[in-house]
């Protein structure tokens, strides 16, 4: 996304059987191949990008390498197995949560075995340069780890640039008896992530300009062409909490009690201010003293490289999603040192070691064929860690679509790809008169602008601009709570045997019937000023799930942790989900949009367009299971059946 079996007294052999060949199909690797009697690898850890075709030599023995050697604890193959168990409903060990204490002990590695990683890595001439339960990290010259890793490291072109990989994949000594889960650090290219806004990065200011509908509908554009042969309303101005819960059924459950983290890179040095401000503008509950914390790193690197300015606005926004339907939740912001894969990872690794929260959002991620298997690895492993805890993540399926657009190759988005976590997609959200749902549908946008004559919209519908990622993974296998559920095509469509389908669940994500969020931003005259504007995109839906989940917890009235197989074992219960499809209304739908050219005022004119709604690239939401919403949204029954569950 390993060691011998320890000690699991909680579970029995009849038992643990089918919980490991469960555990299998959610798609851990298995044990390291010996690869000579001497030495383990680890799989994963030369990227397929550095082919034989692709060599340019072999990397100066001077040149510098950091690298993070991973801890596979003392019972991976235990932690997987308790992992499901905990959190399938028709487990026995349903619920029967661990401390993040003795989950540690259980399953994390020994103080015997942190020496030996140590040991061996000093003994190649590594230097160690910090010790975490996770990961031993490390720096030296390319000779060292050379020795170290048993592969020498050649520098390869990818794209149009070149970075160092090994030329054969890593391997440990097999004294270390599989205590090292894998490394990454070896090749030097980027692992980075990104979030999916909708908009300009929110350094720079960006107001929505109108007319608007204060609810889906309520104001037509009566002045401008038809689409699809009528008349059509203008965008909402952006819907607040009040109308996201009563969309969602939150009914009279508030979060309270429930503590939600959310990860993001970076921290935005306005966000108690514009919180705070959003909350008081927009009818929300006022935040109370202790409501809002943040578990920041003592540096930050990569700035300009990550433009750390533009995550200012995906924390704002998920803070902000977050009180507005779940406004007596706990909210905690764990920021990374950077948008690499190895800090955010380190954020995500705090919230499981502290118990931070039970819920966890994230709105960021990458494609899954820029994840190479020892990250993916070293996620799974965190969030296995959590779901002992009964600590559930939730990630953004992604705001591309099937990708092709954007990369051109059809694939999903990770770590949503992971089959550890609830992936979010993104729906169009009506909500009407009265705060009353009306429809949704998949999310995916197709645009055209209004001609010049403003007689009719050029090339109508127009060209694709986004939509919810989804589809099927190439990598991970089928999780055992799909079976049955996604419909054997979309399983299938990369293996025979089955994979992995993003996403599980859905809620709203496009920016055309978005959420208002308030931010400090910078406007042209220099001066930082508070402003609110419509956003959307997975970044949204996510936090928005999270929230939901937040009720749902306090319904269930204990933590819900990892949810994906209560979630599947709900589907097709009454009332429970929405069933989002592309044409709710028997028709095509679209949407005006009004923008102002400058992103400020209309001094630099309007920007008149169509947006054509349940148009998601080659994905489609459909009735049943589908690739765009998975199970669908949560309905007024939703938060209600957890508290039905025990």
């Amino acid at each position: 996304m390993r060691s011998n079996r320890a000690k699991l007294r909680a579970v029995s052999m009849a038992a643990t059987l089918p919980m490991i060949a469960g555990a299998l199909a959610l798609g851990i690797p298995a044990a390291h191949a010996a690869d000579s009697p001497a030495r383990d690898s680890l799989k994963g850890t030369k990227p397929a990008w550095a082919t034989a075709k692709t060599d340019k030599g072999a990397t100066a023995n001077s040149a510098q390498v950091n690298a993070r050697v991973y801890l596979a604890g003392k019972d991976a193959a235990g932690l997987a197995a308790y992992a499901k168990a905990v959190s399938d409903p028709s487990s026995p060990q349903y619920g029967k949560y661990l401390s993040a204490k003795t989950a540690q002990a259980r399953f994390g590695a020994t103080k015997a075995q942190v020496a030996a990683v140590k040991s061996w890595l000093k003994s190649a001439g590594l230097t160690i340069t910090s010790v975490t339960t996770h990961y031993v990290a490390v720096s030296g010259d390319v000779a060292a780890a050379e020795k170290a890793f048993g592969t020498q490291l050649h520098n390869y072109t990818k794209g149009t640039k070149t970075y160092r990989a090994p030329e054969q994949t890593a391997s440990v000594p097999a004294g270390l008896q599989g205590a090292v889960l894998t490394v990454t650090g070896l090749d030097n290219a980027p692992h980075t992530a990104t979030h999916d806004d909708q908009l300009p990065p929110p350094d720079a200011v960006f107001k929505n300009a109108g007319p608007f509908s204060s609810y889906y509908g309520s104001k037509t554009a009566s002045t401008l062409p038809d689409a699809y042969g009528q008349k059509i309303p203008y965008a909402v101005k952006g819907y607040t909490g009040k109308q996201l819960r009563a969309a969602y059924g939150a009914g009279t459950y508030t979060g309270k009690g429930v503590r939600v983290a959310i990860t993001d890179a970076y921290a935005s040095p306005t966000i108690a201010f514009d919180a705070g401000k959003y909350a008081l503008n927009n009818g929300d509950k006022a935040w109370t003293t202790g409501q809002l914390h943040q578990v920041l790193p003592d540096n930050y690197t990569r700035t300009d490289e990550c433009k750390a300015a533009g995550w200012y606005g995906e924390e704002t926004l998920d803070v902000e999603a977050v009180h507005a339907v779940a406004p007596n939740a706990d909210v905690t912001y764990v920021g990374a040192a950077s948008c690499y894969d190895d800090d955010l990872l380190a954020s995500l690794s705090k919230v499981v070691d502290n118990h931070l929260a039970d819920i966890v959002s994230n709105s960021w991620g990458d494609t899954e064929a820029a994840q190479t298997p020892d990250l993916a690895a070293a996620y799974d492993q965190v969030f296995q860690l959590g779901a002992v805890q009964g600590i559930g993540f939730y990630f953004s399926s992604g705001d591309n679509g099937d990708e092709v657009a954007n990369t051109g190759t059809k694939q999903v988005d990770s770590p949503a790809n992971s089959a550890w976590v609830t992936a979010v997609g993104g729906t169009s959200l009506a909500v009407g008169k009265g705060d009353t749902y009306q429809w949704e549908t998949g999310w995916g946008t197709e645009k055209a602008t209004l001609a010049a004559d403003g007689k009719s919209w050029t090339g109508f519908p127009g060209a694709y601009t986004g939509g919810a990622g989804g589809g099927t993974s190439k990598t991970v296998p089928q999780p055992y709570y799909q079976k049955g559920v996604v419909p054997k095509a979309l399983a299938t469509a990369n293996n025979a045997a089955g994979n992995r389908v993003v996403p599980d669940i859905a809620a709203i994500a496009d920016p055309n019937t978005g959420f208002l969020v308030g931010q400090t931003q910078t406007f042209p005259d220099g001066s930082q000023q508070y402003s609110e504007y419509r956003i959307g995109g997975t970044s949204l839906a996510a936090p928005t799930i999270a929230a939901i989940q937040a009720l749902a917890q306090e319904a269930h009235g204990k933590a819900i942790g990892f949810a994906n197989p209560s979630i599947y074992a709900d589907y097709g219960k009454k009332g429970v989900f929405h069933d989002v499809t592309d044409q709710p209304t028997g028709t095509d739908l679209a949407v005006a949009r009004v923008d102002f050219a400058n992103g400020l005022d209309a001094k630099g004119g309007l920007l008149y367009s169509v947006r054509s709604l349940g148009k998601d690239s080659s994905l489609s939401a459909v009735k049943g299971y589908d690739d765009v919403t998975g199970v669908g949204s949560p309905a007024n029954g939703y938060v209600q059946s957890y508290a039905k569950k025990h």
